[in-house]
């Protein structure tokens, strides 16, 4: 089996100039390049071994979750290294389906199960990752408790700073003016309508089906004597009420589902009064192509990256104007870095909230999470993206013409 092991490691990593080590539950071990390891995969089963075998790196990644393998060292250089192997962009972005026939069916079978096509389950799937309690994301966000990628424009020092970066900057796009009224869907906790309502002196709407994050976001609006300046609509993206003045979602369009896109941006438009200036920021593709198997089942069930092609198209069937498409990719590598290192130093204030549900798999499910995403935006032949695309509700008549007003004092 060792053997076996060996001869898919040199496939998957042996172009690579980066020195790791496998070790073998019998004890034998491979090593690629005569430096130190920047990593090494342990593995403590058999079943593990095999686990590899068959599913190769999202079998690693589960068996790493289940305490079957441990990793130690640079955990990003294991993303790296496979990088170093894999084709590059130009092929990588024609490669639409998940190579591996195994994954796919299981990927398919998520879909059947977990698929967001009743509103009812997209609930449920919003829950399962975000309603954990508020006491975890605290311990890795920032202060505002923004929980999507930061802007980090020159002599940026801190994510704090690049969160306020980013809040400010979504506000400048949307033209906010005072006595407007925002609707911010998937809110979370509130940061970009606290930021809204305090600089742009706009009232906010925040739909999202999260209890804790909404209790927690009335609770902060009642202490600094904003109760009645912000509301909430707890339910899910297809059930918008009313129609705003601007529109904001941040992070929360990857969470439509894959059939469920037009869903989303009908639901958008209808939201949006004529003339209405709206931003959609989202991680995705290029193309429409298949989302990543181990962040649908372990971190985001339901989910599925959208294609920026197949987004631009729905957007134009329903009447909206794309305005501006910002591409904030090396962004998010940075926020992921930040993200990943606050976690690792504050898990054990984490496992203490509540040790039965933050237990050891929690960790290393979340250490994959973060640590491994933030690698697959830096890497040279990555595909993932962040989007930030600038709408209006049917041909813009008073929208500035170029982007000097973005950058202004």
């Amino acid at each position: 089996m060792s053997r076996l092991l060996k001869r898919m490691y040199t496939r998957m990593l042996g172009r690579t100039s980066i020195p790791f080590a496998i070790v073998f539950s019998d004890g034998s071990c491979h090593c690629h390049g005569a430096e130190p390891p920047a990593f090494t995969i342990r593995y403590r089963t058999k079943a593990a071994q095999l686990n590899s075998i068959v599913f190769t790196g999202w079998g690693l990644i589960e068996s790493y979750i289940s305490g079957g393998v441990d990793i130690d060292g640079d955990m990003k250089a294991l993303i790296r290294a496979a990088a170093d192997n894999e084709p590059p962009l130009a092929e990588t972005a024609r490669q639409t389906r998940i190579y591996h026939p195994l994954i796919r069916i299981r990927n398919f079978w998520h879909e059947l199960l977990y698929g967001n096509r009743k509103s009812s389950q997209g609930v449920k799937n919003a829950l399962a990752h975000y309603n954990r309690g508020s006491d975890i994301f605290w311990q890795y966000l920032d202060p505002t408790m923004t929980y999507t990628c930061a802007y980090w424009k020159d002599g940026t020092q801190t994510l704090k700073d690049a969160q306020e970066n980013k809040l400010d900057h979504v506000c400048r796009k949307l033209r906010l003016q005072p006595g407007e009224r925002l609707i911010d869907v998937g809110g979370g906790w509130g940061s970009l309508l606290f930021h809204a309502v305090k600089h742009y002196g706009v009232t906010g709407t925040n739909l999202s089906p999260t209890i804790d994050q909404n209790r927690w976001l009335l609770e902060k609006a009642e202490q600094e004597g904003l109760a009645g300046k912000i509301t909430i609509q707890e339910k899910d993206f297809r059930k918008v009420e009313g129609i705003f003045d601007k529109y904001a979602s941040l992070g929360v369009y990857e969470h439509a589902g894959k059939g469920q896109l037009e869903d989303w941006i009908r639901s958008m438009a209808r939201s949006l009064k004529p003339g209405g200036i709206g931003l959609l920021h989202f991680i995705a593709h290029d193309r429409p192509m298949e989302t990543d198997f181990f962040i649908r089942k372990h971190i985001f069930p339901g989910g599925y990256l959208p294609g920026l092609s197949e987004t631009i198209e729905l957007m134009a069937v329903h009447g909206l104007e794309i305005l501006d498409i910002e591409n904030l990719r090396r962004h998010y590598a940075l926020t992921l870095d930040e993200w990943a290192d606050t976690f690792d130093k504050n898990w054990e204030t984490i496992h203490a909230f509540n040790p039965a549900l933050f237990d050891e798999r929690f960790r290393r499910t979340w250490r994959a999470y973060l640590h491994f995403c933030a690698e697959f935006f830096r890497v040279k032949n990555s595909v993932l993206r962040l989007y930030q695309i600038t709408f209006s509700k049917g041909n813009t008549t008073d929208y500035p013409m170029d982007r000097g007003f973005l950058y202004g004092a």
